[in-house]
């Protein structure tokens, strides 16, 4: 049976977080354009913050676009599971991505707590949107070793339910009745939209994408005086 909760939780907060996220996003960009940036602290200090940014990168890219992949083309997951070596090969990359994105953004929590000049600059929005950001991972980490075969459940009752929002139909029943766990990680995702457009992450919509594909710069330095000149 749907209840109120239900509707309150996968109808009215999933819209509200997008209607935010667009218009806070809007108005971030056309009223104070300078602040889409990361502000980045690498300048501070450049090791840990390479190694705590390159695996959560490169692991929560990988995740997202699996989540895409599956809420578009749920039938091609489904299909490619249809095989089980296929299945337990995908689980286990997607829970080694999670990890690698948990131990990475771990790195970025401790680095801004232990080092003296990156916590001076790390303001009460970061600290709340790094809160919701690590509760999404840790619960995604959970879901994968407590409920598996995530690709396949994913692509048979979340597809169905976020393509419900996206044609204004929206459909609860697909997720009223999922484990704790997920609809914890459902409705984080929700507010993770909310607390987006109010925190420095809006870098990534205007992130330079085109260095991924463009050709190779050389860098020559030059100075006045090169060393052992006289």
């Amino acid at each position: 049976m749907i209840t109120s909760l239900d509707s309150l939780f996968y109808v009215a907060l999933p819209y509200m977080a997008v209607a935010t996220f667009l218009a806070g996003t809007i108005q971030r960009y056309r009223h104070r354009p300078f602040t889409y940036s990361s502000l980045s602290t690498q300048f501070f200090e450049n090791r840990a913050h390479f190694w705590a940014m390159t695996p959560f990168h490169y692991g929560i890219i990988l995740v997202l676009a699996a989540h895409f992949l599956a809420f578009v083309f749920p039938s091609v997951f489904l299909a490619w599971n249809a095989v089980p070596t296929r299945l337990y090969a995908l689980e286990v990359v997607g829970l080694a991505l999670g990890v690698m994105t948990l131990i990475g953004f771990a790195a970025v929590i401790v680095r801004r707590l232990t080092n003296s000049k990156v916590r001076a600059v790390t303001t009460t929005m970061d600290w709340v949107v790094y809160a919701v950001l690590m509760f999404q991972i840790v619960t995604g980490v959970a879901l994968a070793v407590a409920h598996p075969w995530g690709s396949s459940w994913f692509a048979a009752a979340m597809s169905p339910y976020l393509w419900s929002l996206v044609t204004f139909r929206p459909d609860v029943a697909y997720v009223a009745a999922l484990p704790w766990l997920v609809q914890l990680h459902l409705i984080n995702g929700s507010l993770f939209f909310l607390v987006f457009p109010f925190s420095r992450l809006v870098h990534l919509l205007v992130a330079p994408f085109p260095y991924l594909w463009r050709r190779p710069q050389v860098v020559r330095w030059t100075s006045p005086n090169p060393a052992g000149a006289k």
